[in-house]
């Protein structure tokens, strides 16, 4: 599996058509076909190529088990 360091996931930020990538307890998913993160933002609430975890676990409308249907490309190196 690859690893990426924060900095290599802000790349995945969906600007110039990058992929749109997240972090979510160490692992990086990519979230580029949903719909809710076309142009690398969320509802206007979080950013692509971040790592959401505390968002998430602290704010989110949602579970998290939402990640699960995209694909986890990586983990953030240690």
């Amino acid at each position: 599996m690859k690893e990426f360091t924060l900095e290599e996931v802000a790349m995945y930020n969906g600007t110039d058509n990058e992929k749109v990538y997240v972090v979510y307890a160490g692992q990086v998913y990519d979230v580029s076909e949903s719909e809710f993160w076309e142009s690398g933002e969320h509802m206007g609430l979080h950013e692509a190529g971040t790592d959401l975890t505390e968002s998430l676990d602290l704010e989110a409308p949602h579970e998290v088990d939402a990640l699960d249907n995209f694909p986890i490309v990586g983990k953030i190196k240690e």
